[in-house]
């Protein structure tokens, strides 16, 4: 019975009175999963800003309107680089929309170290340039429609640094990022939030944990150990493997990201996790045994578990404290992480001409 009340509460309906809804980052991993689910659950019309890079894919978006000539409608695509604020104007003034989601980002820690400027380039200055013409924007429509207006940043547990053993991330943790990716996400979270203070800017901002599940590019620890276990090739752990992270699994958080649209306070701040603290050793363990039980072969798939040397400034621990959302907005994970890991590799399996789509055009070595 409590599960069916918790059912019934949990509803993700968007509200009414959002007609239009711009996400940037559109054609990334969460951004695609955002789009999918406003096209197949709502009537929404969306305008996916993204500049389509090495990680990026719109088959999903694509199957979906070829389908339905009505999502065709509704749903427009511009190829765009936040760093063209010009063009970021032009988008926002045409197509008013009444919501933003900011999801791009360069996201990969490794790729920040390779080249620590794309990241500043991307994430720091490409927020900038989408508040600035936010705000003109902003300030250029009628009371009602400000009153109705907010932009929704979505960032990562990873502004917050490090944990030890103990203690979990919540929304009053001090900022201590490690590494570039990390410290351009959490300069992008101040530019948020001192935009909304000093411009009055009605914003959203979001945290969460790590995300896995269908659609991820392989350079991510899941996806790149699936893509390893069906080519038989040894999987890389940095370090001991014995780093924490807390998983999530993205549709647990795009559920999380329409409860906050619906339901969430303006000004506020929401940290979203998945209850799923595993080690790095833990995960790839995981999907090994997995991998045991549909493909058998004379040595188990942990066998090619290689460590190699741990990169710079990895942080030991991860953990969100979502008690927020989940008491606040009645959020709370569907998927455990058993549950969420079994149905991504049976994607990552029934799909490997993605797979090798992806790997194709961006050149990616694995």
């Amino acid at each position: 019975k409590i599960d069916i009340i918790i059912f019934l509460i949990m509803n993700f309906k968007i509200p009414e009175n959002i007609k239009t809804i711009l996400i940037t980052g559109g054609a990334g991993f969460i951004g695609g999963w955002l789009v999918r689910r406003l096209l197949q659950e709502t009537k929404i019309t969306i305008i996916n800003i993204d500049k389509y890079s090495y990680a990026s894919d719109l088959e999903g978006i694509n199957n979906l309107l070829m389908k339905n000539a009505i999502n065709k409608e509704r749903y427009f695509f511009f190829q765009t680089d936040l760093n063209n604020s010009e063009k970021i104007s032009e988008i926002l003034f045409a197509k008013r929309p009444d919501y933003i989601m900011h999801l791009a980002a360069e996201s990969h820690v490794d790729r920040s170290l390779e080249n620590p400027l794309n990241f500043i380039e991307n994430n720091i200055i490409g927020t900038f340039n989408l508040l600035e013409a936010t705000r003109l924007f902003f300030n250029s429509i009628s009371k009602k429609e400000q009153d109705l207006f907010l932009f929704h940043h979505i960032s990562t547990d990873e502004v917050y640094g490090s944990l030890g053993e103990k203690g979990s991330f919540n929304e009053a943790s001090n900022y201590d990022p490690r590494s570039p990716y990390s410290a351009t996400k959490a300069a992008s979270d101040h530019l948020v939030f001192a935009w909304h203070h000093s411009y009055g800017i009605p914003i959203k901002l979001t945290n969460c944990s790590n995300n896995y599940g269908p659609y991820q590019f392989p350079e991510k620890l899941i996806p790149l150990t699936i893509l390893k276990c069906l080519k038989k090739e040894p999987i890389p752990i940095y370090g001991n493997g014995l780093q924490i992270r807390d998983w999530l699994h993205v549709e647990d958080h795009v559920d999380a990201l329409f409860k906050v649209i619906k339901n969430g306070k303006t000004g506020q701040k929401y940290c979203i996790g998945g209850h799923g603290e595993k080690t790095n050793l833990e995960v790839v363990k995981t999907i090994c045994s997995r991998f045991d039980e549909l493909s058998p072969q004379n040595l188990p798939h942990s066998s090619l578990i290689t460590m190699v040397e741990d990169r710079p400034g990895h942080d030991t621990r991860y953990a969100i404290d979502p008690n927020l959302i989940q008491k606040e907005l009645f959020w709370k994970p569907r998927y455990d992480f058993n549950k969420g890991i079994y149905q991504t590799i049976s994607w990552y399996l029934n799909n490997e001409k993605w797979i090798e789509k992806m790997i194709e055009q961006s050149g990616y070595s694995g």
